[in-house]
């Protein structure tokens, strides 16, 4: 492809893909970071109180006997036993009027300042504080201090995780991206070069406005400078499509095929030597159509006409083109028929779907019926004899109807 466009200085559309996909894929990320990194953390610090309660109660139940008499060496061993198994940092244990009887370790510890020892005062700011019973009454009371150590580590680990596995996703993400988006501007570029193609070989196209993307700014450069020959060429459609509308092959009130789509599918089936041995034409008109139309006015009639319209339809499911051919009359064409007993058939299963009456607007009820006629298909029919035959059995039909 030739450069004609000197380059302006915007940027490419490529460009600016990977702009988006860069912003968009960082503030999700860091959005999502901040998310997850706060609940976990909080809910990790609903889970450390709620464990620090639970352990306290346990000690106070293994205390109760050594607290109720005094055994300061027992209550020494159980506390020693558990704070070696890092259940806490530190215990100490007062009788019931807050006299301090032991504690553990002997020799309280100074608290660190590091980041850790913040994220375990944070955690788990205050002791916890479980009364001591013995025999329903309360001999002391046992207070416990946290050890955050484990819990902290955990925090680190788990941030640490959390971070990896984002920019893993992050990086993932951008890769993909930049694949479907090479994919877009290779695109946009075949286009470009299908636009100069059409200029040189004389053809159509349509006009665009300038765009702040190269790429987008070459095609509506290009397609403008067809402008000239694409208007002989619209006014050439505009004429073929006020043609076509005027040759329009459906009824606008039924949404049937019209008289003039009929006599094309039956002059199709007539030509065919495949066809014509096993069609029939079936020919309807309304027995009480002046009536509705007299008595409940020319909406009921539409609306009359629009049912009969679709009772046809469900009968022929698709299978076989229906026609309103003015009027109340309307027709269809009946495929894989060879005999008189089938149509018969195919005409009962049909006045079985007029049988329920049409309901209207103020609780009245319509009733609808059509009187039918049929002629076969034969070797040396045509269009007029076909529509003859299946007038004049319409007609004698509706005679028949009459005389009951």
């Amino acid at each position: 492809m030739s450069n004609i466009l000197i380059s302006s200085g915007r940027p490419t559309f490529r460009r600016i893909l990977q702009r988006i996909s860069i912003l968009s894929v960082a503030t999700a990320m860091i959005a999502c970071w901040l998310f997850l990194s706060i609940a976990s953390v909080l809910t990790l610090k609903q889970y450390a109180q709620q464990n620090m309660q639970l352990l306290g109660v346990t000690v106070s139940h293994s205390l109760e006997a050594a607290v109720a008499f005094r055994d300061v060496g027992e209550i020494h061993e159980t506390l020693t036993a558990l704070g070696r198994q890092q259940q806490f940092s530190s215990a100490l244990v007062r009788d019931s009027e807050g006299r301090p009887i032991a504690r553990w370790p002997a020799t309280p510890r100074p608290r660190p300042k590091t980041p850790d020892a913040l994220i375990q005062r944070w955690l788990l700011p205050d002791p916890v504080v479980q009364t001591v019973w013995y025999d329903g009454v309360p001999v002391g009371e046992v207070q416990l201090t946290a050890k955050g150590r484990l819990i902290t580590h955990f925090i680190w680990l788990s941030l640490a995780l959390l971070t990896g596995f984002l920019i893993l996703a992050s990086a993932l993400s951008l890769a993909i991206s930049h694949y479907f988006h090479r994919g877009l501007v290779q695109a946009l570029q075949n286009i470009t070069e299908v636009v100069h193609d059409v200029r040189q070989n004389r053809h159509f196209s349509r006009r665009v406005k300038p765009e702040p993307i190269e790429e987008f700014q070459r095609f509506a450069h290009d397609f403008n400078c067809l402008l000239d020959e694409m208007e002989q060429w619209q006014k050439q459609q505009q004429r073929h499509s006020a043609s076509l509308r005027k040759s329009a092959l459906h009824d606008p009130l039924t949404g049937l095929a019209n008289r003039a789509a009929f006599r094309e599918a039956l002059e199709k089936v007539l030509t065919d030597p495949l066809q014509r041995t096993h069609h029939a034409l079936l020919f309807m008109d309304s027995d009480n159509f002046k009536q509705i139309n007299d008595n409940w006015g020319h909406a009921a009639g539409d609306r009359a006409l629009r049912e009969i319209a679709g009772r046809l339809l469900r009968f022929s499911a698709r299978r076989y083109p229906t026609f309103r051919l003015g009027g109340d009359e309307f027709a269809m064409l009946i495929s894989d028929v060879t005999t008189d007993e089938q149509i018969q058939r195919l005409i009962s299963r049909l006045g079985y779907l007029f049988v329920p009456p049409m309901p209207l607007r103020n609780g009245e009820a319509i009733s609808l019926s059509l009187s039918v006629g049929y002629a076969l298909v034969e070797p040396d029919s045509t269009s007029e004899s076909l529509l003859e035959i299946a007038d004049s059995s319409m007609y004698h039909n509706k005679k028949l109807r009459r005389g009951r």
